[in-house]
């Protein structure tokens, strides 16, 4: 190994390498293209960052201060990208290597301009250094080693057109590293059509894959799902913890969720600024989150110190997103927990990536508030604080609480606080098998907002735009009454108020709608109110009017009231719902009054061309256009070209 790196990892501590790391420093494999495959979490970053140390120092102690791109490493993600100018900024440090990145959602005239400075080492996404090989501001004419990570997961996403694209502008006798978790045949391919008598690593760990991970499968109601995040969280209080959903809208949401059950929480969504993803990952890191709400896209590839749990709020779509998931934690030799929470809907799925998966889990409930509870007075009495001695500062504070409170009071009171300190935990439902009971919403505060039928309100609408803009779930909301020109929302008195520093003061949803809080419950109209009831005015609400009878040979259907809507026409109001009239008969004349004559149909093209005055024409002589009676007059025309004519004149 090269003194600067030695020197590098032995101040991080490092004492032993992974089996990854060990194989690419074999010294029959310096300088040659490698085709590595290594399971998550193994190591890989610093496994290239090892390899390609002699083809870019060679016998060199350090780099030279006049720098251009001499390795330029390709990552799927922006995250990932950063991540690894981390990763080999401190290996290379010694050494004296400048590195720069090239990602997307960052500032290309700040990149330019790093590149223009000097740069040893590049780490760059595919899109974005694409742009700048085409745009001619980075220099790849000195590069000696190409490393792609994470190969599989970028052909995934769909950039193999912009790495065949790299590989072509790079000097041919290049050094070229490929890392994945797996080779599928696409990757096989690329590595042949790129690589040179590529050397195929396959780093098998001492211990199975994910030996380090504490797998369980948590069965819960389908309505306690968000419930059961909660309760895991607290049950378990990881100094840092991943949720995985698969939406954006669910990353929001339950972010929201969270944040205002008392969770530092931040959210990592495709739909964020590469600042904002950059600043909750570094919130994770500070420690000042604890929980990180993500997408599988936003949280591919990136390490967090100390993250000991993932919680898999919706299950993924396939074994392999299961696994890299789950391979954020337990890395480096730690211990970690991955918790699916499934319902019975989804069980089937689970036990199916679980298997495809070749993982074990432990399948069981989860944590009920009675469990949380007890886990917290475990951890209360387990702290090693009560075997500390009393400083000098402590001791007049004690004094005086002994002095004040009797011991149980200090005791009682020392535990109300520590309570307030946590987000209390939820009550489940049991699950049996059983269709899940109703349960009373309880006291619950009634909102207005404006606009009702008239401006196309509904439930289903109302529903989402009032969880995105107050940090609500579907179970905070009760009743929702849409009435003519406004609607009235049922929301539990516990959300209430994180529900008003949610909207702002200023009390405004989505396109203007404004928010009022009712000091009672509304007088809301019963449904069908204000709309017809039929010819007669006689059927109730909700009632269907009787089938018109058929009409016998030569007679003609009984008439129908008819509500004009804009070009369609409905029945009277059939209770809650508006049934479509029967049309009438074609050959009533008077039935379509409003309906245009049948005739040619419209001329094609532009209406004052040549052909459509022609058409016009002949439309009102009755001729045909395109036929000529004056054979005479025919053969004196002359063709145009040397193509014949349609009339083949």
């Amino acid at each position: 190994m090269h003194p600067a790196l030695r020197a590098a990892l032995d101040d991080r501590g490092y004492t032993t390498l992974t089996p990854v790391q060990t194989s690419v420093l074999d010294p029959a494999l310096t300088g040659r293209d490698l085709l590595v495959s290594a399971q998550t979490g193994s190591g890989k970053t610093l496994g290239f960052g090892l390899a390609i140390a002699p083809t870019l120092l060679g016998d060199n102690d350090a780099f030279a201060p006049d720098a251009t791109p001499l390795a330029i490493v390709i990552a799927p993600t922006r995250e990932l990208a950063l991540q690894v100018k981390r990763e080999l900024g401190w290996l290379y440090a010694k050494a004296g290597a400048v590195l720069a990145s090239c990602v997307g959602g960052m500032d290309m005239r700040d990149e330019r301009r790093a590149l223009e400075r000097g740069a040893h080492i590049v780490a760059a996404t595919p899109g974005r250094l694409r742009d700048h090989i085409t745009r001619g501001s980075i220099d790849l004419s000195a590069v000696r080693a190409v490393v792609l990570d994470e190969a599989d997961e970028m052909l995934d996403l769909g950039f193999r057109e912009e790495l065949e694209f790299i590989l072509e502008q790079l000097p041919p006798d290049r050094q070229t590293l490929l890392f994945s978790a797996t080779v599928p045949p696409a990757i096989a391919a690329l590595a042949k059509g790129y690589q040179n008598n590529a050397e195929r690593i396959v780093a098998k760990s001492e211990t199975p894959q994910h030996d380090d991970i504490d797998y369980r499968a948590l069965m819960v109601p389908e309505r306690d799902v968000n419930n059961a995040v909660i309760n895991t969280l607290r049950y378990h209080e990881a100094p840092s913890a991943l949720v995985f959903a698969n939406t954006r809208a669910t990353v929001n949401r339950l972010a929201a969720r969270l944040s205002n059950r008392g969770f530092n929480a931040v959210a990592l969504s495709g739909e964020l600024s590469q600042s904002e993803r950059t600043h909750a990952l570094q919130a994770m890191r500070d420690g000042r989150a604890r929980v990180c709400v993500a997408t599988d896209v936003a949280a591919r590839g990136i390490d967090l110190p100390r993250l000991d749990l993932v919680v898999h709020a919706e299950l993924p779509s396939n074994q392999e997103t299961l696994l890299h998931r789950s391979g954020r934690t337990g890395r480096a030799g730690r211990k970690g927990v991955s918790v699916l929470i499934v319902t019975p809907r989804t069980q089937k799925k689970a036990e199916r990536l679980l298997g495809w998966a070749k993982v074990r889990a432990e399948w069981g409930s989860a944590p009920s508030a009675a469990d949380v509870r007890a886990m917290d007075e475990e951890r209360l009495f387990s702290d090693p604080a009560w075997q500390e001695p009393t400083t000098e500062e402590e001791q007049a504070s004690v004094q005086r609480l002994l002095g004040v409170f009797s011991p149980e009071q200090v005791a009682a009171g020392y535990l109300r606080l520590l309570h307030t300190l946590r987000a209390p935990p939820e009550e489940l439902a049991e699950l049996d098998g059983k269709p899940e009971p109703v349960r009373d919403f309880g006291p619950a505060t009634w909102f207005a907002v404006s606009g009702g039928r008239d401006a196309g309100a509904e439930p289903r609408r109302l529903l989402p735009i009032l969880c995105k803009a107050g940090g609500l779930s579907k179970e905070d909301i009760g009743a929702i009454r849409v009435q003519k020109d406004q609607s009235f929302i049922q929301i539990r008195n516990e959300a209430v108020a994180g529900f008003l520093a949610a909207v702002g003061e200023r009390m405004v949803l989505e396109k203007g709608a404004q928010l009022t809080q009712l000091a009672s419950p509304p007088e809301v109209a019963p449904r069908g109110a204000g709309l017809g009831r039929g010819a007669a005015g006689s059927k109730a609400p909700g009632a269907k009017p009787p089938r018109p009878k058929a009409p016998e040979s030569g007679g003609q259907e009984p008439a129908l009231a008819k509500k004009p809507v804009g070009k369609r026409e409905y029945r009277a109001n059939d209770g809650d719902k508006d049934t479509v009239a029967r049309a009438p008969a074609e050959s009533d004349p008077a039935a379509r009054p409003n309906r245009k004559p049948k005739g040619p149909p419209p001329p094609k093209g532009k209406p004052n061309s040549k052909k459509n005055r022609a058409r016009a024409a002949a439309a009102g002589s009755g001729k045909v256009p395109g036929k000529t009676a004056n054979k005479a007059g025919a053969a004196k025309r002359k063709p145009k070209g040397s193509r014949p004519t349609r009339d083949g004149s």
